[in-house]
């Protein structure tokens, strides 16, 4: 059986912790961030967890690793 492609922008996204469990960034850091308080722009620094319905399709894109 040939092996599967990574799907390239999906690994540069998200990647696994050590548990499974799927990583991403949170969204909107890049530019109109003065006007956020803040509470905002710290909580921004955090990486999420993504939900469970997303990590089914993510995993089948990032097969290997």
């Amino acid at each position: 059986m040939p092996k599967i492609k990574t799907h390239k922008a999906t690994s540069k996204r998200f990647c696994l912790t050590g548990k499974g469990k799927i990583k991403q960034r949170q969204t909107g850091q890049d530019h109109f961030n003065a006007r956020n308080t803040g509470n905002e722009t710290r909580s921004k620094r955090r990486d999420n967890l993504t939900t469970e319905t997303l990590n089914k399709t993510i995993k089948q894109l990032i097969p290997y690793n």
